[in-house]
């Protein structure tokens, strides 16, 4: 079988962030059909849509304000995340709102009249954030919230009295309030203890209540409704998943989420009257972006698979039947040589089961050579969407898996806790027991066995071939953790206190830093290493990238580098994603390819 280049891999493109024009005429998003996300628009009987934003920088999310043409879009510069708000009005015209590029922007909606919009921001200190309001007519904005913490606002209440604001104190702890604009007053609704998460409210039609996604005294995220007078809590789903993506319909009566089963996505319709709920058939793959048509006759949602990348589908709700609306990911070039995984399950070191996707390459005969794709978060889950170099990999004849180690959400808080703090290495085991099940059951050659990750699964490479050296032939940093201390000095002060609570402080943890961190122990490294960063990185400096092959480089170790000046912690550029995926596969082909 004839290889194909990365390119067509690559060029396949993605839409997200469905939004609804409030007359129902047409149907917003973004794509990167261009090269850069940038804001399209679909008439309701057109089949290719029409480009409305064209600016040099990637647009991070689409919203409209509440009853009119206009739109407010999301930039940051150079991949930094310190994001701007801009007016998109109908004329494609840009207004810029917030025109603050050295702090972060983050969108809270529009008043129900339309004329105000809320969002958050750490201008009076980096690393917290403060709630404002801002007069679309006059452009100006006040405070009407300052706490040390971080504060955002998540919707405006119907009255347009207050805002639902929420406070995070970790990735997996928040709480939801009412914030009374004029007096500045807080209520807040959702005070628990011990841990719990409060994700998607929705108001109800006379907004007396809010419909919520929590795990609030559960394991798992289920639908609960939240009387504000009563300050009472009814659940209205419970399941052994969680539910995610909850939206609620312009009349009040539908709710619709996703549940997500081991990495895979079911579609589920409630409705609030009759306590009713029905699903809708969909590919394997993930649903999100959730949105109704201002009739409520459609749901708009974007669907990502391993054989149908990102795109917008729509459910008929009276046919309960679904269509796919765009078409910006099709390639006829490779839609015959994508593929779907298998579901595995493995014990580990002390009898836990692990989940995983195993991909195998079509047509390969004999012992396999194997990437194992670390995912980062580390409180994230890998799930089974499109990934574009992964597939390439199955092309080039490598077999792919992609595990959810201990620390993975999505399958319980239990499980989500087992990699914290001194516990970390734990989850660097599992991947040592992958290993075994890799080549007793999954055909793989043990002598051509590569580990990629990205973000904290970069520090996972980087733990493994440190820690357990002899397993691994070929290793992958993207963006990855080389020593906790030296990234807890340097991240974004915004997010240190949010990430010490998962990997601990440097104050009470330092020695054990010492004791696992991959820059102190790169004489055990045995396998090549490949390190890739951008240079805006404000979640991993590039720092923690330089140090490490300082060091490999240092004693003639092989590394190769490749350094993006104007790529973040993401990678959003074409050019750059061609230029890091064929370094990769050249890398793979010449460290565990063919014999």
């Amino acid at each position: 079988m004839k290889w194909i280049d990365v390119k067509p891999y690559l060029h396949v493109r993605s839409a997200g962030n469905p939004v609804y024009h409030p007359n129902g005429s047409t149907l917003t998003f973004i794509t990167n059909y261009t090269g850069i996300p940038q804001v399209w628009e679909l008439g309701s009987d057109t089949n290719w849509p029409s480009q409305v934003s064209f600016t040099e920088e990637r647009v991070i999310f689409v919203k409209y304000i509440s009853g009119t043409n206009n739109r407010i879009i999301g930039m940051d510069a150079g991949v930094n995340e310190k994001q701007q708000l801009f007016l998109l009005d109908e004329y494609s015209d840009l207004i810029p709102l917030t025109n603050s590029p050295e702090h972060i922007h983050e969108y809270g909606g529009s008043s129900p009249d339309g004329k105000w919009i809320a969002w958050s921001s750490n201008r009076r200190h980096p690393a917290f954030f403060d709630l404002y309001i801002q007069d679309l007519n006059t452009l100006e904005f006040r405070q009407v919230f300052s706490e040390d913490g971080t504060y955002s606002v998540v919707k405006w209440h119907p009255s347009g009295k207050f805002l639902l604001i929420q406070k995070t104190t970790s990735n997996l702890d928040n709480d939801l309030g009412l914030l009374e604009i004029e007096t500045g007053n807080v209520r807040w609704l959702t005070e628990h203890e011990g841990e719990a998460i409060f994700l998607s409210p929705q108001f109800s039609k006379d907004g007396d209540h809010l419909y919520v996604l929590t795990n609030v005294d559960r394991e798992y995220i289920g639908l609960a409704d939240l009387d504000l007078n009563r300050s009472t809590m009814t659940w209205l789903d419970e399941r052994d998943w969680d539910l995610e993506e909850l939206t609620l319909s312009n009349d009040k009566n539908l709710l619709a989420y996703s549940v997500n089963e081991g990495g895979v996505s079911k579609g589920v319709l409630y409705n609030i009257a009759n306590k009713t709920y029905h699903s809708w058939e969909a590919p394997i793959g993930s649903i999100s972006g959730l949105t109704f048509s201002p009739d409520d006759s459609k749901l708009a949602y974007v669907f990502n698979g391993p054989k149908h990348p990102s795109d917008i589908w729509e459910l008929e709700l009276k046919t309960n039947t679904t269509k796919r609306r765009t078409f910006v990911s099709q390639s006829s070039l490779i839609e015959e040589q994508l593929v779907e995984p298998e579901l595995i399950h493995f014990r580990s070191f002390d009898n836990l089961e692990i989940p995983a996707f195993y991909y195998k390459p079509k047509h390969q005969m004999g012992k396999m050579p194997v990437v194992v794709f670390v995912h980062g978060g580390p409180e994230s889950q890998i799930r089974a969407v499109y990934n574009p170099f992964l597939q390439y990999f199955l092309n080039r004849g490598y077999a792919v898996c992609t595990p959810n180690v201990r620390g993975s959400t999505g399958y319980g808080k239990t499980y989500t806790h087992l990699d914290d703090v001194r516990k970390r290495m734990d989850s660097v085991r599992d991947l040592t027991e992958l290993v075994k099940w890799l080549t007793t059951n999954g055909n793989a050659d043990p002598d051509r066995i590569a580990i990629m990750g990205r973000s904290y699964g970069g520090f996972m490479v980087l733990a493994a071939i440190t820690h357990y050296p002899e397993l691994w032939s070929a290793a992958i940093d993207i963006v990855g953790i080389s020593s906790f201390k030296t990234f807890l000095e340097n991240t974004g002060s915004w997010r240190r206190k949010l990430r010490e609570l998962e990997y601990g402080s440097i104050e009470e943890d330092g020695e054990f830093f010492e004791e696992i961190d991959p820059i102190h122990r790169t004489k055990d490294i045995t396998s090549p290493l490949m390190v890739l960063h951008g240079a805006n990185d404000p979640r991993v400096p590039i720092e923690e990238a330089e140090q490490i092959v300082k060091e490999l480089k240092e004693r003639n170790h092989p590394v190769t580098y490749i350094r993006f000046e104007d790529e973040g912690h993401f990678f959003v550029k074409l050019k750059n994603n061609i230029t890091a995926y064929t370094g990769v596969a050249d890398f793979l082909d010449c460290y565990i390819g063919k014999k």
